[in-house]
């Protein structure tokens, strides 16, 4: 397999940031829905945070790779069995996709730094609070935070449901050239 993506196949890094961030996202749910009913008193209570927001920043540099890995390896062409109105759907899912988990990734951070405290990545690094104070910010941010979240996951099974019709009913290479084991004959049509 190729490290960037080819006309007809996605390289091995594209694969690989595509599944640690669909890993990454149902983590930081599945997280994030645990975190919310901690108590005070619980021995999560400082930790499950401070692990949602190191990861979540290191999810949003990966997200910055792979916009610049897309413009150094553009995608492969869609199969040459897909329907326009399959391609269309296709693209704006991606966008929506992209577009949720950077608002969703910018609440959190304004979640983070309400306080105008830097939010420490596992104590590598911290990221500064540029945006702080304004009124009811945290409450807000966590609003816009959990309700993205839930349309995210809508998207990404929007997106699977796709990708398994794809596979069983189109019985079509689509999944498994993501997975790294198809090749299908591409089309320039977009």
């Amino acid at each position: 397999m190729k490290i960037k993506n080819s006309h007809n196949e996605w390289g091995s890094i594209s694969i690989a940031i595509h599944w640690v961030v669909a890993i990454t996202v149902f983590g930081l749910f599945g997280l994030g829905l645990y975190m919310v009913e901690l108590d005070y008193y619980d021995s999560m209570y400082k930790t499950a945070p401070f692990v949602h927001k190191s990861v979540g920043v290191l999810l949003f540099l990966l997200m910055i790779f792979r916009v610049c890995w897309r413009l150094v390896s553009a995608p492969p062409q869609p199969l040459s069995s897909h329907k326009a109105w399959e391609k269309k759907l296709a693209h704006w899912v991606h966008i929506a996709l992209y577009g949720l988990l950077l608002v969703l990734m910018l609440s959190g951070y304004l979640i983070s730094t309400a306080d105008g405290r830097a939010v420490s990545v596992f104590g590598w690094f911290d990221v500064p609070s540029l945006i702080s104070g304004i009124d009811n910010q945290e409450d807000i941010a966590g609003e816009v935070h959990e309700i993205l979240a839930y349309v995210l996951l809508s998207i990404v099974a929007l997106h699977a449901a796709g990708a398994l019709k794809h596979h069983f009913i189109d019985n079509d290479q689509t999944l498994l050239r993501m997975i790294g084991v198809g090749k299908g004959k591409a089309t320039n049509n977009k």
